[in-house]
């Protein structure tokens, strides 16, 4: 069973909302999987990212890139950087805006240039986008996200009303993709 972690920042709870949905992808896809917000982390929270086959790095995306609490994370995770702590785990990561782009791919870009900065291994979400007529608002992928996950929430949302059932199935999806990559790249 591999361990997964996902660490993540959400302003408004939107994000937080995504993250949730991807945990509970990895955890029913058999991933022994974590949530740890960047916030709260503490030298038990680091020991959890040394620890993990992958870690899932989440944010919102605002003013084009990640929030300044995923920002200061990213810079105090120097000291494994410097150890090289995370090389050869499988890195994946999620970003929620309130528009349908809103920049999100800067966002999704700012992990995947800190995992390869930490010498990971990059995983995306492995599904086609629904981009046909007949798509749904709440169809898989409807945000067409490849290299990351990608939600969406209205900016006069609640976390209760979004993202929505589609993005959040989505993320599961992506939870689940995240789950059996690290389970392959790990070898359990």
């Amino acid at each position: 069973m591999p361990k997964i972690v996902i660490v993540y920042h959400s302003g408004y709870g939107h994000t937080k909302k995504a993250a949730e949905a991807v945990l509970a992808g990895a955890t029913d896809a058999g991933a022994d999987a974590k949530l740890l917000t960047v916030g709260e982390l503490d030298d038990a929270g680091w020991a959890e990212l040394d620890a993990a086959d992958g870690i899932i790095f989440g944010a919102p995306t605002y003013m084009g890139g990640p929030s300044a609490d995923f920002k200061k994370f990213a810079d105090a995770s120097s000291k494994p950087w410097f150890a090289q702590s995370w090389k050869d785990k499988v890195a994946a990561g999620f970003t929620n805006s309130a528009t349908m782009n809103g920049d999100k791919h800067s966002t999704i870009a700012y992990f995947m240039t800190l995992a390869m900065q930490h010498s990971m291994i990059w995983a995306g979400t492995g599904m086609m986008p629904s981009n046909t007529k007949a798509a749904t608002r709440n169809d898989l992928n409807f945000v067409g996200g490849f290299s990351g996950l990608l939600t969406q929430s209205p900016a006069d949302a609640s976390p209760d009303e979004a993202p929505p059932p589609g993005d959040l199935e989505t993320a599961k999806a992506f939870g689940a993709r995240i789950a059996a990559v690290t389970a392959r790249w790990a070898g359990k």
